[in-house]
C-alpha cells in the first residue's frame, strides 16, 4: 500500500496558542477557566473565556462538548494520548502514535473552532492567525508527515484572503468550513471570492462537522440532543445546497469535502435532489456528481462501504480517524479496522486510506 492517510486528526488548542495573539489584543485573548467538578458541567469543569462567552459550553441549550481545554477533569485525566500530543507542543509524540498505527500522514484540523466563537471580527481574526502560525509551527516539526488546514476569519473576506495566501505559503493544504457560517449557507455568493482564491491556490474547501451557526445552536440542548442536529447535520445542508445552486460548476477545479459527518446521508440526499429536479439532472442518479463537481466524502470505518460507493465512487471516499478526540467519531485503529473488513475489496481500501485523500488534499 502507498503512503496511509488519515485524512481527519484534530489539535486540542492551548495556551500556547494563544500565547501567539499580537500584542494590541492580548487583553482579549482566550484565558481558561476551572470550576468544581460538583457543578452541572460535571467533570468537563474547564472552558475558554473568549469575547465573554464560555467555550465550550458544555452544558444546556447551545452547548457543545470539546476536547479542550485539557485542563478539565475529562481530558486531563485521560491515557489514550498525551496531553501533547493533542495539543500539538510536542509533536514528535503525535509522530510516535503514528508510526503505532501505522499512519504516514495525519491531516489535522481545528477543534475548538468548531464551535463559532465572536461575533467581533477584529478579534476573530487575531484568534484565526494565532491558530494557523501555531499550526504552521507545529507542522513544520516534520511537515512531510503532519499536514494543517487553516481557519479563516470568514466575518472579513479581504482578511480571509490574506490569511488563506499566507497559509499556503506555510504549508496548509486545506481550509476549514462549517455546514453554515453564523447566518450565511455556503452556496452564498459572500463566499465566492473565497472559493476563486482556493482553486486559484489548490486547497481544498473542508466542510468539517461544527456548530457553525449560533441561532440553530441555541435550538437543542447539548444534554438531550448531543450535537447531532447544530453540528454534525450541517455538512449535509451544505451539499444540498452547494449541489442544487450548481455552485461547484463556478469553480471547475475547486474540491469539495465533507468531513466527519459519515457517508451514509449521501443515498437519502441523492434521492432528496432526484425528486425535486424531477429527472432533469442524470448524474444524480450515480457517482458521475462527485466526479463533476470534484466532492469528496468521509466515510467512517463501520459504515458499508461497498454499498456506498455505488453512489459516491471509489475514488471519492477518504476516511478519518478523528485522532485527539475521545467521541464517537473516534476510530483508534483505522489502518487496522478497514484492512480487517472482508468486505472491502483491497483496491477500494487502498484508495480509501491513500489515493484518494491524497488527491483531495494534493499532498
Amino acid at each position: 500500500m502507498n503512503q496511509v492517510i488519515d485524512a481527519d486528526t484534530h489539535v486540542a488548542e492551548s495556551e500556547h496558542m494563544w500565547a501567539l495573539l499580537e500584542k494590541e489584543l492580548h487583553t482579549r485573548r482566550p484565558i481558561m477557566m476551572q470550576v468544581p467538578n460538583d457543578t452541572v458541567y460535571g467533570s468537563s469543569n474547564a472552558f475558554w473565556l473568549i469575547d465573554g462567552n464560555i467555550v465550550p459550553k458544555p452544558a444546556g441549550r447551545g452547548g457543545n462538548r470539546l476536547i479542550t481545554p485539557s485542563a478539565s477533569e475529562q481530558q486531563s485525566t485521560r491515557t489514550d494520548i498525551p496531553i501533547a500530543s493533542r495539543e500539538m507542543t510536542a509533536p514528535g509524540l503525535r509522530l510516535k502514535d503514528m508510526d503505532k498505527l501505522h499512519v504516514d500522514v495525519q491531516v489535522v484540523f481545528p477543534t475548538l473552532f468548531l464551535v463559532y466563537l465572536t461575533d467581533d471580527v477584529e478579534l476573530e481574526v487575531a484568534l484565526c492567525r494565532a491558530y494557523n502560525r501555531f499550526m504552521s509551527e507545529a507542522c513544520a516539526s516534520d511537515a512531510t508527515r503532519l499536514k494543517w488546514v487553516a481557519v479563516l476569519p470568514l466575518r472579513s473576506i479581504d482578511e480571509s484572503l490574506k490569511q488563506m495566501k499566507w497559509a499556503k505559503d506555510h504549508g496548509a493544504v486545506g481550509l476549514f468550513f462549517r455546514g453554515l457560517e453564523k447566518d450565511l449557507n455556503l452556496d452564498d455568493p459572500y463566499f465566492f471570492p473565497v472559493y476563486k482564491a482556493a482553486m486559484d491556490q489548490d486547497l481544498a474547501i473542508c466542510v468539517h462537522t461544527g456548530a457553525g451557526s449560533p441561532v440553530m445552536s441555541s435550538l437543542f440542548n447539548v444534554d438531550r440532543h448531543s450535537v447531532f442536529c447544530h453540528g454534525r447535520l450541517l455538512p449535509l445542508i451544505a451539499f444540498r445546497n452547494l449541489v442544487a445552486n450548481r455552485i461547484p460548476e463556478l469553480f471547475p477545479k475547486l474540491r469539495f469535502g465533507f468531513i466527519e459527518a459519515s457517508a451514509g446521508w449521501v443515498p437519502f440526499l441523492l434521492h432528496a435532489l432526484r425528486r425535486q429536479f424531477r429527472g432533469r439532472w442524470s448524474e444524480l442518479s450515480s457517482a458521475e456528481l462527485f466526479q463533476k463537481y470534484r466532492f469528496y466524502v468521509a466515510c467512517e470505518a463501520d459504515e458499508d462501504v461497498a454499498y456506498l460507493s455505488h453512489y459516491i465512487g471509489e475514488d471519492n471516499l477518504i476516511i478519518g480517524s478523528d485522532y485527539g478526540h475521545n467521541d464517537p467519531s473516534e476510530e483508534g485503529d483505522l489502518v487496522g479496522t478497514i484492512k480487517a473488513r472482508e468486505d472491502i475489496a483491497p483496491h477500494l481500501a487502498e484508495k480509501i486510506l491513500s489515493d484518494n485523500p491524497q488527491r483531495f488534499y494534493n499532498l
